[in-house]
């Protein structure tokens, strides 16, 4: 354990690197200088940021649509939680289940419905939460590495586009950045912290936050455990890795990260294999999921992240980046372990395996921006001083930017995957007409692509069940999925591609014969589809045979 203040190594290494002179004694004195100011500077600066993230956080959260298919995916399991009282196993809908993400982030939405009701800023509140807890997270780091600036990477990362963007979302990414912040920040003060902390304490928030983590997307949550092993290795040795997994921290870990799965995965015959084969190896090896799958397809999903995403502050640093992607710089910091040396794998490492998994897309880097930000904070540290009105101007205006950004979009953007607007024109199509689920069907047999297409955040704000159901000329027809849910749904709204509108109709016949309590009528063309409300008058005398069974769905 090193028992001088990290910020020493960090503020010589960056002092080099733009030029300015560097010594020990300098060094010194700038760490002697960081202990004698007033904490309530600190604390006040920290608090007028608490203040600006909320802002940036939450204004215009509830004025955008739900966006799908990611937003109106997990609005729909969360909804379907609170719907049915089942918060154990995420389903689409009594039929379908999901199993595509652990449930931390449906619980949260489904708290904030609960607490709020069934709005857009309630289901967007945990993501925007996430942002100004991630943000204080990272003041907290800043004790560690730049005390004489604590707030400066909070700052950094609640100004930065991408985070900034990514509060905006409702995505599994915002709260697990929240928890890698969480399991970092326990272990910078436990490996980076003076002599005499609360070693043991910050070793269980590490392992309380990495356990958080895997409840939140799973195996993508540890990947900064692959920087703090590597680290710890070679600046301290191997032996001392045991240090850092204390067996009350790896309980806990277990507990929270694993006792879901156990449950779900005994309740659930083949779920196993679903997890190892669909949600790791496909995810890894193959291009099943679509996205971006090409061998240049991390430089489109992660590439203009980086650059964009970074705004403002990457052309402030950009000789120390030059410098940073040195080899040079990397056997030199490989040479005398320090800060520097944790920062880089730790943004490095999980980039690495983000870029050789063939499943990527943008928001999945959104974790590195923590790192990103301390290396932006360790360069500017000495630069950036908002006792300067200039600079209290130009960020004034750079936040300015930000929510009218913001606001523009939400206010004018109306793309063609708005669930708000779509809810909308479902509704003016069908007036009055009583309906007790919408059922969508598409001609595919690939449940991808049902998953992707099914518009499934209209449920926020028609507040009915959303259903998918498929048809192709290989496979089954459409009665027997139809009189399912028709025993479930007296009054059911049939949402049919132009594709399926044929099968559709020779399969309605068949039920109405089958069943003549069954009875339909076309409502009209939207979207490229017919609608039909089909209703059921009475019970039909084979309703067992259609009831339907729970099948897991990605």
């Amino acid at each position: 354990m090193p028992t001088e203040h990290p910020g020493l190594h960090a503020h010589a290494w960056m002092t080099k690197r733009s030029g300015e002179p560097s010594n020990d004694r300098t060094d010194q004195q700038h760490g002697q200088a960081s202990r004698w100011l007033p904490a309530h500077r600190g604390l006040r600066a920290c608090l007028w940021l608490g203040v600006l993230l909320l802002v940036l956080g939450f204004a215009f959260q509830g004025t955008r649509g739900l966006w799908n298919t990611d937003e109106g995916r997990y609005v729909d399991n969360a909804l379907q939680m609170v719907d049915s009282g089942n918060y154990l196993v995420p389903a689409y809908n009594a039929d379908h289940l999901n199993f595509s993400k652990p449930p931390l982030v449906l619980w949260a939405i489904a708290a904030s419905v609960r607490v709020m009701g069934k709005t857009t800023w309630a289901v967007r509140t945990p993501s925007a939460l996430a942002f100004v807890l991630t943000a204080l997270l990272l003041c907290g780091m800043g004790r560690v590495l730049v005390p004489e600036r604590p707030w400066l990477p909070g700052l950094i990362y609640g100004c930065s586009l991408a985070p900034f963007i990514a509060a905006n979302v409702v995505s599994t990414d915002d709260l697990l950045a929240l928890c890698e912040a969480l399991a970092m920040w326990g272990f910078l003060r436990a490996g980076f912290g003076a002599a005499g902390e609360r070693r043991g304490f910050a070793l269980h928030v590490m392992w309380l936050g990495f356990g958080l983590a895997f409840l939140t997307k799973g195996p993508p949550g540890l990947l900064p455990l692959l920087a703090i092993v590597v680290f710890i290795a070679r600046r301290d040795g191997m032996k001392a890795l045991r240090g850092y997994f204390p067996w009350s921290g790896m309980l806990l870990f277990g507990v929270l990260g694993f006792a879901w799965y156990a449950v779900v995965i005994l309740r659930t015959p083949g779920l196993f294999d679903y997890f190892m084969k669909y949600e790791v190896f496909d995810r890894v090896f193959t291009s099943v999921q679509g996205r971006n799958p090409q061998w240049y397809g991390w430089l489109v999903a992660y590439g203009p992240v980086f650059v964009l995403g970074t705004l403002p502050w990457w052309p402030a640093v950009l000789p120390e980046l030059k410098a940073a992607v040195l080899p040079a710089s990397w056997r030199g910091w490989w040479r005398e372990p320090s800060l520097p040396l944790f920062l880089g794998l730790w943004l490095a490492l999980p980039l690495f395996v983000f870029c050789i998994a063939r499943s990527r897309l943008p928001v999945y880097a959104l974790p590195l921006f923590i790192p990103v930000s301390l290396m932006v904070a360790l360069a500017l540290r000495s630069r950036l001083d908002l006792a300067s009105w200039r600079q209290r101007v130009a960020l004034g205006l750079w936040v300015a930017a930000l929510l009218a950004f913001k606001g523009g979009v939400a206010l004018h953007a109306h793309p063609l995957s708005d669930d708000r607007v779509f809810a909308r024109q479902l509704s003016a199509l069908t007036g009055n007409a009583d309906y007790s689920a919408v059922a969508f069907v598409e001609a595919t047999d690939s449940s991808v692509s049902m998953e992707e297409h099914t518009p499934w955040g209209m449920r926020l704000y028609l507040d009915k069940p959303i259903y998918a159901l498929s048809w192709s000329p290989q496979g089954a027809r459409l009665a027997q999925e139809v009189c399912r849910l028709s025993v479930r749904h007296p009054s059911l709204l049939l949402v049919v591609d132009d594709a399926s509108s044929e099968a559709l109709t020779s399969d309605l016949t068949a039920l109405s014969a089958r069943f003549p309590g069954v009875s339909s009528a076309r409502l009209g063309s939207w979207r490229r589809s017919n609608v039909v409300l089909l209703r059921r008058r009475n019970a039909p005398a084979a309703a067992s045979a259609c009831v339907p069974q729970p099948e897991v769905r990605s």
